[in-house]
């Protein structure tokens, strides 16, 4: 019963702020991290994080997402920064569980972020 939960987020004007959090339930997960789909495109890479605190960001959101994650309640963070309205997107959490060579990806149902003009 792996679920992962995410919350924060919401509509923001340009330049705003927004923090989305993700908690996970059922595992503990070596990998955690943030994709993002926009309508008519495919779902893309945002931000990933290791349970030793390695981190790996995509290009669009390197210098403005910092992606964080607190092991004792088991929750990814992704603090995001001057956001722009091409940052509208779906959110979703993922997590990889290693289980010896049957490694399984799990995804969050998503959350909104819409970055207005």
């Amino acid at each position: 019963q792996v679920q992962l939960v995410e919350s924060g987020g919401g509509l923001v004007q340009t330049g705003g702020s927004l923090r989305l959090s993700c908690a996970a339930s059922g595992s503990f997960f070596s990998i955690m991290g943030w994709y993002r789909q926009a309508p008519g495109k495919q779902r893309e890479l945002v931000a990933t994080i290791t349970s030793g605190g390695t981190t790996n960001y995509a290009e669009s959101g390197k210098d403005r997402f910092t992606i964080s994650r607190d092991n004792a309640k088991n929750t990814v963070y992704l603090q995001m920064n001057s956001l722009k309205p091409e940052d509208t997107a779906v959110y979703y959490c993922y997590a990889r569980l290693y289980i010896l060579l049957a490694n399984r990806d799990y995804w969050g149902q998503g959350t909104q972020v819409t970055v207005s003009s």
